[in-house]
């Protein structure tokens, strides 16, 4: 897995944002919030020729969300 990591490595960010907030829940993150703590994360870069917008912000989120369950062995299924 490479160091770097930019606004369309979706999966990969939010892999990162559930290990580095394991406690936090991602429907409570707004989208500025939200920007600004993936732009925290350690190796992520922005890419000009990739800006982030409205429906990145969504799919982190819903990735984010995702993974957060899956840590907590929540199932969404019943």
């Amino acid at each position: 897995m490479s160091d770097r990591f930019h606004w369309l490595d979706v999966d990969r960010i939010a892999e990162e944002l559930a290990g580095r907030f394991p406690d936090m829940d991602p429907g409570t993150v707004g989208f500025v919030h939200l920007r600004d703590m993936v732009r925290s994360l350690p190796g992520f870069v922005e890419d000009p020729a990739h800006p982030v917008n409205e429906r990145i912000l969504e799919a982190i989120q819903a990735g984010w969300a995702e993974e957060y369950h899956d840590m907590r062995g929540d199932d969404d299924d019943e």
